[in-house]
């Protein structure tokens, strides 16, 4: 079993299975939370609809988990499209974009995850996808090298990714809309419990979906992992029924607090706090510390550490919070100024 050094990345990284498909919203009228970007999404399927046409591209953004692949899944249902599904990292030439491209059917949707990743040289090829639906490829080599134009159905793109600063001017600017998801409420997400307990058949009290909706970060991928877990262990070490009090002790051993912090999360706090009191200090020299990629601090870890308020960016590096030093258990040097 993870433990919980692991278990939100894991969490948010891993592969998804049959019941992950099986507990996904599928359409607008079962999707919580995001209300904003729902009303955009359906004005543009509604006026798409109205006009018989095809959907206008789409990029969707904001922290993993937050249902930005659930949602094209939706708009090519409400659309009565299909969808293809790939990630940036899998596009490695221009090759593989036409191969994707031509085998589309008009209308179809092509969702590309993590289109952050793409290369450059990809990239170009699909801004004339998007806008012309035609693209051009360079046959053989040397003298013998000739562009052939492909023209490709008229299709829909829907990117999603969590690093938007890591996207061109150019292609973000060749989406009709960009849409951000955020971190849920707590009302949303007790309400994501309640669906994917009835969905799994397990009973669950007020008590026990507030605790699992308080430590799950504001995202609905980690509410239907923490439900699973809670549910092994209310079958297993009590009476199969969710109550506030089996939430705890299930959510305790997978080292999750109630504030929602992971260890790994403290872990970062405690190097913050111990090597370089409370900052500022670099994400790299964070990771450095506790052995860990920066690009997973930075998507997975850090969007919740500054959204509810345990560090702060700043031009000179990390800093961290009253709140954060309470977290971890220890007194920051401004408190302890105060005290003497």
């Amino acid at each position: 079993m993870e433990k919980g050094t692991d278990y939100i990345q894991q969490a948010l990284e891993r592969r998804e299975d049959e019941l992950d498909a099986s507990l996904r919203p599928s359409g607008f009228d079962s999707f919580t939370g995001q209300p904003k970007t729902v009303e955009r999404l359906k004005v543009m399927v509604g006026a798409a609809r109205r006009r018989g046409d095809t959907l206008s591209h789409i990029l969707l953004h904001g922290p993993p988990g937050l249902g930005k692949t659930t949602l094209a899944f939706i708009l090519a249902k409400e659309m009565g499209a299909q969808i293809r599904v790939t990630s940036g990292p899998v596009i490695e030439k221009a090759s593989d974009l036409a191969g994707l491209l031509t085998n589309l059917q008009e209308g179809d949707i092509l969702f590309i995850d993590e289109i952050h990743r793409i290369s450059r040289t990809v990239e170009e090829f699909l801004y004339g996808a998007m806008e012309d639906f035609r693209i051009d490829i360079m046959i053989d080599q040397g003298p013998n090298a000739r562009s052939v134009r492909l023209n490709v159905p008229k299709f829909t793109l829907i990117g999603a990714t969590t690093r938007t600063g890591l996207l061109t001017a150019p292609l973000r600017s060749r989406f009709t809309l960009q849409t951000r998801l955020d971190y849920y409420s707590r009302r949303d997400l007790i309400a994501i419990v309640e669906r994917t307990c009835g969905l799994l058949g397990v009973e669950v009290d007020a008590g026990g979906a507030e605790e699992i909706a308080r430590r799950a970060r504001g995202t609905p991928r980690i509410v239907n992992n923490l439900v699973r877990f809670v549910r092994d262990w209310a079958q297993e070490r009590s009476d199969g029924r969710i109550t506030r009090k089996c939430a705890v002790d299930a959510l305790e051993l997978l080292e999750i607090d109630s504030n929602g912090l992971d260890e790994m999360d403290k872990r970062m706090l405690r190097v913050m706090a111990q090597n370089y009191n409370g900052g500022p200090v670099g994400m790299g020299t964070i990771a450095v510390a506790v052995n860990e990629e920066p690009d997973t601090l930075e998507e997975v870890h850090e969007p919740y550490l500054i959204q509810e308020g345990f560090i702060r960016r700043t031009p000179q590096g990390r800093v961290m919070t009253e709140k954060a030093w309470q977290a971890i258990g220890l007194i920051s040097g401004e408190s302890q100024g105060k005290l003497f």
